[in-house]
């Protein structure tokens, strides 16, 4: 160890020569160890390898339509707002006062002319100069107190930022999901509701969760009634084989939906539509559709199955006829994830009139409260000093050993780097 570097410094790079050496010993196909889970120094590594270089899905077009609106979202340490700009574009900055580090927004969503710090009352625009700053001193130099910009951008209805100072390239991103979800209008659509549960387990282990249904028969009867639990079509693999799906696919794409599996080159994102069980359209309690409105007056078809959209480490949606359902996650300490549940549907869709919110919600909010007891449970169980990692079912887990690679190959890549 270089004896120039400070106590601190040391620590981070002890820390990281650990992870790297049990990333380079891990089992394939199987869990990883316990610190990945519940190690402090570990999830620092994540957010600042992974959290804090990646593009990351904070919100939907729809919540910011008007200049002047605007939407909050904490990253680890880094308070965002996004706003849209009174020229019509998207805008995301730090969220912190370049007078003493105040919050400025505090609201979840907003909408005001200007941004103005609660505490001292500093001004800004929406494309971030500040406007107005009392009792300065005549020297003071307002052009050089903008607040901090983010990377910032959207697809599909869908709103990114990536906190890096040089972003990955998002154009990859951009072409393989743009054909997927413009034809369902969701720039356009409206949120109907929004929750957020707090589950009591690392965000790996939340994903982990996500990408299997293993555990579905056990825990999930609400969601079995329309959600196939066959495994070849969960969107983890390309499912040619399935002839179910290769019909469903060739006349969905006759009509103008793009629909056959899609994956990046990294494993990071993947997008595909597959049907739900036979005769069911939407995620409700009876498989019918929970809104008379269509999501998009584009598709009129009901039976077009479920769009999916999984991109690590932020985002899993479904997009049906109906309506959407997008999922957030964002880690809060090592072993806490926040998880935001959004409902999407058509702007002019009434309440009580075009839809029934409990019908609507009441598949997805039962289904979350679940995992989030599983989690818990699995985080309480990997907490144990006498946890040993276990293998994954070859069946079930396939999605699972997919996020688990990618997490794997993706940060140890960085820490090579990094070392370097």
């Amino acid at each position: 160890m270089n004896a120039r570097l400070s106590p601190n410094t040391a620590a981070v790079l002890t820390a990281r020569e650990d992870m790297l050496a049990r990333l380079r010993r891990r089992k394939p196909a199987t869990a990883l160890e316990r610190d990945f889970y519940t190690k402090p120094e570990d999830f620092q590594i994540d957010l600042d390898l992974i959290w804090y270089r990646d593009w990351l899905f904070v919100g939907h077009d729809c919540e910011v339509l008007s200049p002047g609106q605007y939407l909050t979202v904490q990253v680890g340490e880094y308070p965002v707002v996004v706003v849209r700009d009174r020229d019509g574009g998207l805008r995301a900055f730090h969220n912190s006062c370049r007078h003493r580090g105040s919050r400025i927004c505090s609201e979840e969503h907003g909408t005001s002319a200007r941004l103005m710090c609660p505490y001292h009352q500093w001004t800004y625009s929406l494309d971030g100069r500040l406007l107005a700053a009392r009792d300065m001193g005549s020297s003071f130099d307002k052009t050089q107190y903008g607040l901090k910009s983010i990377h910032c951008t959207s697809v599909g209805g869908y709103i990114w930022i990536c906190l890096a100072k040089a972003a990955p390239d998002f154009d990859p991103v951009r072409r393989l999901l743009e054909p997927y979800f413009l034809p369902h209008n969701l720039h356009q659509a409206k949120v109907a509701y929004e929750y957020t549960i707090i589950e009591n387990a690392n965000w790996k282990l939340v994903w982990e969760n996500n990408r299997e249904c293993y555990h579905c028969f056990a825990n999930h009867p609400e969601l079995l009634r329309t959600f196939p639990e066959d495994p070849t079509i969960s969107g983890v693999d390309d499912a040619t084989s399935n002839p179910r799906i290769t019909t469903k696919w060739n006349h969905w794409e006759s009509i103008g939906l793009p629909s056959q599996f899609k994956i990046s080159a990294d494993g990071q994102y993947r997008t595909t539509r597959y049907p739900l069980i036979e005769g069911k359209t939407s995620y409700t309690m009876d498989g019918q559709a929970a809104v008379k409105r269509p999501l998009s007056d584009a598709v009129t078809e009901r039976d077009i199955g479920t769009l999916l959209l999984f991109h690590f480490p932020t985002t899993w949606n479904h997009v049906m006829a109906d309506h959407a359902t997008t999922f957030r996650l964002l880690p809060l300490s090592p072993t806490t994830t926040q998880l935001t549940t959004k409902w999407l549907v058509n702007r002019d869709a009434v309440e009580g009139v075009d839809y029934d919110l409990k019908r609507l919600t009441e598949v997805w909010v039962a289904t979350n409260d679940s995992d989030r007891r599983v989690c818990q449970e699995n985080q309480i169980g990997v907490n144990s000093p006498a946890y040993v990692p276990g293998p994954y079912s070859p069946v079930h887990e396939a999605g699972v050993t997919q996020f688990v690679d990618w997490y794997c190959t993706h940060i140890e890549e960085r820490l090579t780097e990094d070392a370097e």
